[in-house]
C-alpha cells in the first residue's frame, strides 16, 4: 500500500486505511501500541528521505542531521528547541530498532512493510506472553 503524501491529516504520515489494519490486530495493547509508534516512526523517516533524496530510496535511514533538519521545519514545534532535541531522539532511536528488525529480515529498514512491524509485534506479544517460539526476531 502507497501512503498518501501527507496521511489522513496534514499532522500524520500513516493513512486512514493504515491506522484502521493496525488497529484491527489482535494484539495486546502494549504490543499494538509499540506497534502504532513504530508505524508512526517508519512512515516519518521514509517521509524524511523523500526529503533528503530524489525519490524514496527503500534503503538506509536519513542520518540524524537530516532528521534534524526536518524536524526544525515542523511549524508545530518551531518554536520548542527541547521538544524538537526529544523528537529527534525518538526518531534516532525508532530507527535503530527498524534497523533490528529489518536486519532479521535480510531488508532495509525503509523497505520495511506494516505486515513486517505486524508479525514482529505479534513475536513481542507471544514472547511476553510466554507463548509460542521465541528463537525468531
Amino acid at each position: 500500500m502507497t501512503p498518501e503524501p501527507y496521511g489522513p491529516a496534514a499532522d500524520s504520515p500513516l493513512t486512514l486505511a493504515e491506522l484502521a489494519e493496525l488497529e484491527a490486530t489482535l494484539l495486546p495493547a502494549l504490543e499494538r501500541h509499540h506497534l502504532r509508534l513504530l508505524a508512526h516512526g517508519l512512515r516519518t523517516l521514509q517521509g524524511i528521505s523523500r526529503c533528503t533524496a530524489a525519490a524514496l530510496e527503500l534503503g538506509p535511514l536519513p542520518d540524524r542531521a537530516a532528521i534534524g533538519a526536518w524536524v526544525r521545519q515542523q511549524p508545530p514545534i518551531a518554536d520548542d528547541a527541547a521538544f524538537q532535541a526529544a523528537l529527534v531522539e525518538q526518531l534516532v532511536a525508532t530507527g535503530r530498532q527498524l534497523e533490528s528488525i529489518a536486519g532479521a529480515l535480510g531488508r532495509a529498514p525503509l523497505a520495511l512493510e506494516l505486515a513486517d512491524l505486524s508479525a514482529w509485534a505479534s513475536r513481542q506479544a507471544d514472547r511476553r506472553l510466554g507463548l509460542g517460539d521465541t528463537s525468531r526476531g
